[in-house]
């Protein structure tokens, strides 16, 4: 069978270079005589796999000595908790509400210490990214938290709030590696790999030493920045092979040209389907022209039952998942790094062959 073009949020498309690869590796990775699943973590034949990968988003995010880079899992949902379980010391920390992961972790947080939700786009369903005012934020926070792109509304942050000697902390899971961000701006960033990074499985820390221990006993020791570091991540079993396709992932990223390269043809990509958006009659983006995302674009036409008739015949000419979420509707094209060029033109055709008959 053909592939198909996969516009999901996540999981979401992973380079052919590497599936390709993966697939040539799978019975036997190198000259290692067998496949990575079967490997000990505590091997030599892993440990290069591991290191590597930390080597490369260090050299791809010019990640500077001073940050601790961490492979772990429970996905950024598990951050909501172990951010504050971990950074908390006087319970006090600053949010920005810009969608449904922003929400999640809001909730999370507040069932540890006082949350002060800076700012918010709940008015407008998250279809912008709000104004700060720093009179707001709380100066003895233990850090500030936010979104840096939201997968379901669309919005992406083009500035980053200056926080002071705050810490500010960051979910990236649906941009990292997409643009160019300073590390050093942030405390903590992290990311759930299963959009830009490789399988679901693997979560991604980045965070400044400081920042990391003593804990409270009462947290599980699963659940400490400090455990994982003072191991390597390799504290329990890691998901060695989600480890082992970041590492291909990055090797891909690489070769394109890093992540300078790669923003390039993301923006790119993005310029080709909002142009359309914003001069067809029927498609509408729904987000604010100001905070578009590059890598998440949902649009509608206006009519649920147009909306849904597109997305089965987008299904059946080999353009997938399609469907916008719930909250919003229409449709979303989720546009990682590793979608092709060739797969937006090939949306835009279709949509303009949609629109046309849709007119007549």
């Amino acid at each position: 069978m053909e592939r198909v073009y996969n516009f999901a949020a996540g999981p979401a498309v992973l380079p052919e270079e590497v599936l390709k690869k993966a697939a040539d590796e799978m019975f036997t990775c190198g000259d290692k005589g067998m496949s990575v699943m079967e490997m000990s973590h505590r091997s030599d034949m892993f440990l290069e796999i591991i290191r590597g990968a930390e080597s490369l988003l260090r050299e791809l995010m010019d990640i500077p000595d001073k940050y601790k880079v961490l492979f772990l899992q429970g996905g950024a949902s598990m951050q909501f908790a172990m951010v504050p379980m971990n950074l908390f010391k006087k319970g006090k920390a600053d949010y920005v509400n810009t969608g449904q992961f922003a929400t999640k972790a809001i909730q999370q947080a507040a069932k540890l210490g006082s949350v002060n939700v800076v700012a918010s786009s709940e008015d407008k369903v998250f279809n912008y990214i709000p104004e700060l005012d720093k009179n707001a934020f709380t100066k003895d926070a233990d850090y500030f938290h936010i979104t840096t792109n939201n997968t379901i509304f669309g919005t992406r942050y083009t500035e980053f709030p200056d926080t002071g000697s705050v810490p500010l902390v960051a979910d990236m899971s649906s941009n990292i590696l997409s643009e160019y961000v300073s590390v050093e701006k942030f405390g903590l960033i992290y990311a759930g790999a299963q959009k830009n990074l490789g399988p679901s499985g693997l979560c991604v820390v980045i965070i400044r030493e400081d920042l990391i221990g003593p804990t409270p006993d009462s947290v599980p020791i699963m659940l400490k920045y400090e455990t994982h570091a003072k191991e390597e991540s390799l504290y329990n079993t890691p998901p060695t092979y989600c480890v082992y396709i970041l590492k291909l992932v990055l090797e891909w990223l690489k070769s394109k040209g890093g992540i300078p390269g790669i923003q390039k043809i993301n923006e790119s990509k993005a310029a080709l389907l909002y142009d359309y958006l914003d001069k067809s009659s029927l498609f509408k983006s729904t987000v604010a022209k100001k905070d578009r995302s590059l890598m998440n674009v949902p649009f509608v036409t206006g009519n649920k039952e147009t909306d849904r008739d597109f997305v089965e015949k987008a299904e059946k000419a080999g353009l997938v998942t399609l469907a916008g979420h719930r909250s919003v509707g229409g449709m979303r094209a989720s546009i990682y790094n590793a979608m092709p060029v060739a797969g937006i033109q090939k949306l835009i055709d279709f949509m303009a062959e949609y629109e046309k008959s849709v007119r007549k």
